[in-house]
C-alpha cells in the first residue's frame, strides 16, 4: 500500500470520520488503492495522525458503501469487483437515469442546457488532452444536471447513492479513455434531444439508457479476472503493507 499516493490534509476533529472516509474513498476511486489492497490500521493512524477509533469508524462507513470488506482476524481490504457487482449496478443505473431524463425533458431550463454545454466543453478539452481525471469531473456534472432537472427528489437521492458505488467510477476512467470520440458524440446527441421541442419522452429516455448500457457492455467485456474468494484471499495477512493487488 503506497501511502504517498493518498491525499493528506489537515483533519478537523468534528469531521474526522467523514474526512478520512472521503480521502480513502477517493484513493479507491482514482485507483491509488486497488482491489485487494489492505488498509493497514497502524500505518494509516500514523499517516493521518489520528487514533484507532475514528479510523475504524471510517472503515465501517466505507464497508456500508461497498468500498471495503472488513474480515475478522485479517483486516480491512479494498473490495475486489466481480461480474455480480457489474450486473447489479449498471442495468439499474441505466433505467433510473433514463427515467430522470424522461422527467427532465419538459422541465429543463435554458440555464441548465447551457450548463450541459459547458460540461461537454470540459469533457472535450480533457479528451483532446487524453486526461482521464480531468474528463471525469465534467462528465459527472453533465449527468447530475439533467438528473436534478427531473425535479424528483427521491430519484435524485437514489441515483446519488448508487453513483458513489465503486463499480461506476473505477471503470469509467478506462471506458471513456478508449471511447472518447464516440462517447462525446453520445453526449452531444443528448443535449440536442433536450433542445429539440419535438423530442418525445420515450426518445430521450432511450438515448440515455442506451448510452449507459453501452458502457455496461464494454465494462463487462473488459472486467479483469477477480478473486471470488474475497477481498483478502490467501496470503493477505494483517500488517502486510503489500498484499496482492486486484
Amino acid at each position: 500500500m503506497e501511502l504517498t499516493n493518498i491525499e493528506n490534509m489537515n483533519i478537523k476533529p468534528l469531521l474526522l470520520v467523514e474526512q478520512v472516509s472521503r480521502i480513502l474513498r477517493d484513493a479507491i476511486l482514482n485507483g491509488n488503492l486497488k482491489g485487494g489492497d489492505q488498509l493497514v490500521e497502524i500505518e494509516l493512524q500514523k499517516y493521518f495522525g489520528i487514533s484507532r477509533t475514528p479510523l475504524r469508524e471510517a472503515f465501517r462507513e466505507l464497508e456500508k458503501a461497498g468500498f471495503v470488506e472488513i474480515i475478522p482476524r485479517k483486516g480491512t481490504f479494498v473490495r475486489r469487483l466481480t461480474l455480480k457487482d457489474i450486473d447489479d449496478t449498471f442495468p439499474i443505473l441505466a433505467n433510473l437515469e433514463g427515467l430522470a431524463a424522461r422527467f427532465a425533458l419538459k422541465r429543463i431550463s435554458k440555464e441548465e442546457l447551457e450548463a450541459l454545454e459547458k460540461a461537454l466543453e470540459g469533457m472535450t478539452r480533457a479528451a483532446e488532452e487524453d486526461d482521464e481525471k480531468a474528463y471525469l469531473e465534467p462528465h459527472v456534472r453533465f449527468h447530475e444536471i439533467y438528473i436534478r432537472a427531473s425535479g424528483n427528489d427521491l430519484l435524485l437521492d437514489v441515483l446519488s447513492r448508487l453513483k458513489t458505488r465503486i463499480v461506476w467510477h473505477r471503470f469509467y476512467y478506462r471506458y471513456h479513455k478508449g471511447k472518447f470520440s464516440e462517447y462525446l458524440s453520445v453526449h452531444r446527441r443528448i443535449i440536442d434531444l433536450f433542445r429539440n421541442p419535438l423530442t418525445s419522452e420515450d426518445t430521450i429516455e432511450k438515448a440515455v439508457k442506451d448510452s449507459i448500457l453501452s458502457a455496461y457492455s464494454w465494462v463487462r467485456r473488459h472486467l479483469p479476472e477477480q478473486d471470488e474468494t474475497g477481498a483478502g484471499g490467501e496470503g493477505a495477512e494483517t500488517g502486510d503493507l503489500h498484499p496482492r493487488n486486484g
